[in-house]
Order: C-alpha cells, then structure tokens, then sequence
C-alpha cells in the first residue's frame, strides 16, 4: 500500500472496529436486559425459575443455531446490512414483550392480572417473542466475525478483538445500569397494598427475604420499561451502525489484506472453491471443535452469572435490586479489564498464541469461584463477595474473547465467520445447564450450592481442554490453499 492508503486503511480499520463494537452493544442491551426484568415476572406473576429457566435455554439453543447460519451465510454476504437486518428483528421484539400486558388483553379479552389463565398467555407470549429475538440476535456476531479479520492482520488479532469484545461487557454493563436504574426506581410504589405484597411473597421462594418483597412492591410494574428503554436506545442504534459501517476493504477503494498462501483476490474464487476451502479448513478442522468444547464451558459460566446472578444475590444474600445490579455491572467491568490484559499478553507475551492465555485464565476462574463459595458460606460483606466474583469476570472473559481469535487465525478470514458460527453454536447449547439445568438445580433440594458446585466442575474442564493446545501454532495461514 502507499502511504496515503496505509493512512486511510488504518481509518477504516479503527472506523470498522468502533462500528461493529458500537452495534453489538446495542444488540446485547436489548438480550441481557430479560435477566434483569426476571425477578420482577417472578414477583408478579409468580413465573417460576424453571419456567423462566426453560425460556433461558430454548432461546439460547436457538440463539446458537441462528448463530451458526449466519455464520456460514456471513462469509457469503454483505456484512454491514447483515447486521443492521438483525438489530432490527431484535428491536421489535423487545417492544413486543415490553408491552406484552397489552397484547395479551386486546388479543384474548383476559385482564392483566395473576390469574392461571393470564399467566399462561402471558409466558407463551414472552416465550414467542424472546425466541423470535433470539434467532434475530444471530445475525450480531457472525457479520463482526466476518468484518475484523479483514481490517485487522492476524499479528494484531488478538489485541484488536479483546478490544472489541469489550462489547459484550460494555453491553451487558449498560443493561446493568438500566436494570438498577428501571428495576430499583421506576414502576409503581405499592409496598402499602397489602394484597400485592401478600401476593408477591406467596410468588417469591420461601427463603426470600422481607426487604426484597418489599423492594419487588415498591417496584411493581418496572419490567415493563426493562423492555421499552432498551428498544427505543436501539432504534437509534439501527440508523448509527448503517451509517458507520462498510463491508470490506474493497469497498471503499482499497486493496485486501493477504498472508502467507492465503490468495489476495478472493472474489475470483467460484462459490465451488470456497465451499471447498470452508470444509477443509473449518468442518474438518479437530482445532475448531475443541475450541466449541472449550467455549461451551465457557459460556456455561459466564451466563450462569448474568442470568442469574441478579435473582441469586437478592433471594440468597439478601442484596437490594441496587447491590444486585452493581455486582454484576462491576463483574462486567473486571471483564473489560481481563479481556485487554488477555489479549495483550496474548500479542506480547506469548507472540499470538492465545490459547497460552485461556489456559492461565480457566485456572483463574476455577480459584476466584471456589473463593465465592467459601466466601458466601462464611457470610463475607456484599463489598468482598462483589470483588470476587468480579474478579472471576476478569479471568472469565479472557478466554471468552480469545478463543474467538483463535479460531479465526486456524480458519483463515476466508473461513472465520463460519469457524465462528460452529463454535457459537456449541457455546449456546451451554444454555441448556446455564438455563433450565441451573433453574431446575437452584428450585431442588440442592439449591444455589448446587448451582456453584457445578461451576466449579465446568471451570475444570475448560482448562483440561486448553491443556494440549499450550504448544499449537498461532495461525494456520502458512497451510491456507
């Protein structure tokens, strides 16, 4: 390249990171906003964990199934409509099940209320309607997996995608921040209602505490703008990742990046030699589904924290709807931390080979959860337990971010967004224990013990799996036909 388009390939280089960076947040604030709105649909309407558990996990499936279609049909189409197409689909959703009262009393003439009959509509909308926002936030990922590896050389990968997967967190740390904001100072103050607080305690575990019955009451209603804030936030999003984002660097006048054998003009290839190239590379490819393993373990943790960790820290330590959120948000933030640390050591120390990284930080997981156990079992202060169980989103997320990087380094960016897709779609079977295997073991006998025993056994695996990869070679684009 000239010096004149080195300059404005590194424009657009940064222009794409920040575009796909900003338009997943919005993706993610209208996805994990449904953990937060949770304890407010159990509260009112007497949902149970299982039941909400099951939606988790159906949505989630699907989610990773829509995941890895888009991932194999990001490789083959515009990825800047691509995504924009996705957030779209989710926005109206979130409206949908923001107002979900409504549509269920003008469709079926039953009043909003905690009646058996209303409460079985009711869930059968927000089952509808979350799953339709499931499969259209399939579309946010694969076109960013499709995108970065053309702006970014594999040399740089690992640092530039821990930036941009600082998204996740800035994301869920938004839905955070509505969810203190929305769940603990919005809706309508009934605390002095005895029938509602009489109501809200008999839909609540027995083990729930006085103050957070009191805290659901003085609150009633708020789940419904835990939907609606978001949506709006994300219509503007649409308009802000259309205008931003472009496809690839051939689009706007520059030439593609190249390494090793990898071929420069990729669109001489036939539909038939691409086709071929994904199959070698991707499908055959034994790297690509250990990292699926490895992200299913992975995942399995992360979401057993944002899905539940809010309803967990009110019902079992007796947290107030504002500790509950902070917690989480401040996970999220040592997330962000532990993303960039990973990625740079990634670069610098290990020179790209990130699977060195992913193996320190499932061993860091393991600690930092065994440290909340015993923590919480000791009755430590809301301030200590918050630490440590932020430190586990510090250790946690460095895999999360980098076993992305790794997959796109042994597929070659020809083949990334479909490695991509396979292993997100693995990663969200992950929702099957997340989901309705942790609601069913936190409602049993085992209770929430339960649930953190089992974390500690997925933490484990994940790092078995990381084990063998510790002298692989950082890219496979030596090898690319």
């Amino acid at each position: 390249m000239t010096p004149e388009q080195q300059k404005k390939f590194k424009y657009w280089q940064w222009r794409t990171l920040i575009g796909t960076m900003v338009g997943y947040i919005f993706f993610y604030l209208i996805r994990k906003n449904f953990s937060f709105a949770m304890p407010g649909l159990t509260a009112e309407f007497g949902i149970t964990k299982a039941s909400l558990g099951m939606i988790l996990s159906l949505g989630g499936f699907l989610y990773g199934l829509s995941k890895l279609f888009n991932g194999m049909l990001a490789d083959r189409v515009n990825g800047r409509w691509h995504m924009v197409i996705g957030l779209i689909g989710s926005t109206i959703t979130a409206f949908g099940i923001g107002f979900g009262t409504i549509i269920i009393t003008k469709l079926t003439g039953v009043a909003e209320g905690s009646t058996a009959d209303f409460v079985s509509k009711f869930v059968l909308l927000i089952s509808i309607f979350y799953i339709i926002n499931q499969l259209f936030q399939g579309f946010g990922f694969p076109p960013c997996s499709r995108l970065i590896p053309r702006w970014v050389p594999a040399g740089e990968l690992a640092t530039k995608m821990s930036i941009w997967n600082t998204s996740h967190s800035i994301g869920a740390g938004l839905a955070c921040l509505c969810g203190i904001f929305i769940m603990g100072m919005m809706g309508t103050d009934m605390s002095g209602n005895p029938e509602v607080v009489a109501s809200i305690a008999e839909n609540l575990s027995k083990s729930t505490t006085d103050e957070a019955v009191i805290s659901a009451a003085s609150n009633y209603g708020a789940w419904k703008m835990m939907f609606i804030i978001p949506g709006i936030v994300a219509a503007i999003g649409v308009f802000v990742t259309a205008a931003i984002l472009r496809d690839t660097p051939k689009s706007v006048g520059l030439p593609e990046l190249s390494e090793g054998n990898e071929k420069k003009e990729e669109s001489t290839e036939t539909p038939a030699e691409i086709s071929a190239f994904i199959r070698k590379h991707v499908w055959q490819n034994p790297i690509i589904w250990a990292l699926a393993v490895a992200d299913f373990f992975v995942y399995v943790i992360r979401f057993a924290v944002l899905d539940w960790g809010p309803t967990f820290l009110r019902e079992h330590c007796g947290m107030t709807p504002e500790w509950a959120g902070i917690t989480v948000f401040v996970f999220e933030i040592f997330g962000v931390i532990g993303m960039l640390i990973a990625g740079w050591a990634s670069d610098k120390l290990f020179n790209g080979r990130s699977a060195r990284t992913c193996l320190i930080c499932m061993i860091g997981t393991l600690v930092s959860v065994l440290g909340f156990i015993g923590l919480q079992k000791a009755g430590a202060s809301p301030v200590v337990l918050l630490f440590v169980l932020a430190l586990a989103g510090a250790f946690i997320y460095g895999p999360q971010a980098l076993i992305g990087v790794i997959s796109s380094n042994h597929a070659t960016r020809k083949g990334s967004a479909t490695a991509l897709g396979i292993i997100g779609f693995v990663s969200y079977v992950s929702v099957l224990v997340s989901g309705w295997g942790f609601g069913l073991i936190a409602d049993s006998k085992y209770g929430w013990n339960g649930v953190f025993v089992a974390m500690v056994v997925m933490a484990v695996i994940g790092a078995v799996i990381f084990v063998p990869m510790w002298k692989m070679k950082r890219d496979a684009y030596s090898d690319a036909e």
